[in-house]
């Protein structure tokens, strides 16, 4: 049994898999360290199993509209039990595929909880390894909360897992977790509320368009309050209570479940990165424009681990890449997030790339805002969209999209042509002069510009 490789990976997800891949075909050897399921949190317990209950939340949707069309539905219902099982099938035998799939690679994996004891060795329950260099991809976990009675919150995780439906249910926080699985669950019939600490919700995405989103949500019956302090959560028989603070009143709410909707920080408390000379800030490792630890040049660091890059899979995977390169090359690449989109999947979605209309402004990038509200046009009215707005940013002095940020009208698939031109110069005009096919909603591109 090998005890000393060229690299050794924390982690099996995205990140992880995509550096390894790079440096076994580079001929390096290579040890990845997986604590739980091998693929990660997408593959296992993120993205892909969420997507399955998004989808069947975009289902009810449309089945919602059907009188728009002059469609007469009836008796539509939602079985929670079986649509679980179905999403189990997207996940039964991914850990064994990627686990079969390092092997074919040449890739050890190691089953364990790895820590550093010194700055190029780790101990993965009681075996000594050692490495040339670390990369640190272990991932994201749910953000604890420091509130009483926090052990009775349920997670992202146990969420994907519950096998039948409460009839009430809390959010404590309002992300992108938490509005995803909102609007899924109010449309299965769960009467929801979302606490946010912040006032309003998801304050890094353009307020104008999260105020459509906002509204959507409230619409389902979900029940926002922004602006509240949590003090604590108590349990009273099956029922949770939650007591908090709004505008200097004091409140409680009871629910059969409440959940931690904080977002995810980096998984790497039990690394003990002391030993291995690697410094943390605000619950993020240091790190340098290489994605090499600040205070361990032996050490790199990819994906959710990250903390301050956005937590999504396909950046993991780019930020793997780039860490197999510089590892290969001796620090050449390094990641710019400007041009790489996000979705936030409620029905209907937000996506967004690039700048707000107020980082904008923070940054002193001089921009044109392009903001249409589209229900009213025949696009939107074909397919009865209840919301359909975009607001978009050209650059005053060299006419490139600077950012875009849309909800509805496609919003998840036609923000690639926004990402697609901010990465390769393609200026405004140039977008409105391109022929589409019609009638899509990408072909309103040109008028959004």
């Amino acid at each position: 049994m090998q005890d000393s490789f060229d690299i050794i990976i924390i982690g099996s997800g995205n990140a992880g898999m995509a550096a390894a891949s790079a440096l076994r075909q580079a001929g390096k050897s290579v040890a990845m360290i997986e604590a739980g399921a091998p693929g990660g949190v997408c593959a296992v317990r993120g993205c892909v199993p969420k997507k399955v209950l998004v989808a069947a939340a975009q289902t009810l949707h449309q089945i919602d509209l059907a009188d728009k069309h002059h469609i007469a539905v009836n008796g539509v219902s939602l079985d929670w039990k079986r649509l679980i099982e179905r999403k189990h099938s997207f996940v039964d035998g991914v850990p064994a595929s990627f686990a079969s799939g390092l092997e074919k690679n040449g890739v050890e994996l190691i089953r364990g909880a790895a820590r550093f004891t010194g700055p190029r060795s780790l101990n993965v329950d009681g075996r000594e390894i050692s490495a040339g260099k670390i990369l640190i991809a272990a991932g994201s976990t749910p953000r604890p909360l420091p509130i009483p009675g926090a052990e009775h919150l349920m997670t992202s995780d146990d969420l994907l897992e519950m096998e039948a439906l409460p009839k009430t249910l809390i959010f404590i926080g309002g992300g992108v977790i938490a509005l995803e699985f909102a609007h899924v669950l109010a449309r299965a019939g769960v009467r929801v509320s979302i606490l946010e600490v912040a006032d309003r919700l998801l304050p890094q995405i353009d307020e104008d368009v999260v105020r459509h989103l906002h509204a959507e949500t409230e619409g389902l019956g979900v029940d926002i309050r922004t602006g509240v302090k949590i003090q604590e959560i108590q349990k009273h028989g099956p029922c949770l209570h939650v007591t908090f603070e709004q505008g200097g009143e004091r409140l409680t709410m009871s629910a059969d479940r409440i959940v931690n909707g904080a977002g995810r920080v980096a998984n790497v408390a039990g690394l003990d990165l002391e030993a291995g000379g690697i410094a943390m800030e605000r619950g993020a490792i240091l790190v340098d424009a290489h994605l090499r630890s600040a205070t361990n040049p032996d050490v790199y660091v990819a994906g959710d681990a990250l903390a301050k890059a956005p937590q999504l899979s396909p950046v993991a995977s780019y930020e793997g890449r780039i860490v197999a390169r510089n590892i290969l090359e001796g620090d050449v690449a390094k990641p710019d997030y400007g041009s790489i989109p996000s979705a936030v999947y409620t029905t209907p979605a937000l996506a967004s790339v690039g700048l707000t209309e107020a980082q904008a402004a923070e940054a002193g990038v001089e921009v044109e805002v392009k903001t249409n509200d589209m229900t009213g046009w025949r696009s939107a009215m074909t397919y009865a969209e209840t919301a359909a707005f975009a607001k978009v940013l050209v650059g005053k002095a060299d006419g490139l999209i600077k950012g875009a940020t849309i909800i509805g009208h496609g919003a998840e698939e036609i923000i690639h042509i926004f990402a697609f031109a901010m990465q390769h110069g393609v200026s405004a005009d140039q977008l409105k002069s391109t022929v589409y096919a019609y009638p899509t909603f990408s072909s309103d591109i040109k008028f959004l510009v």
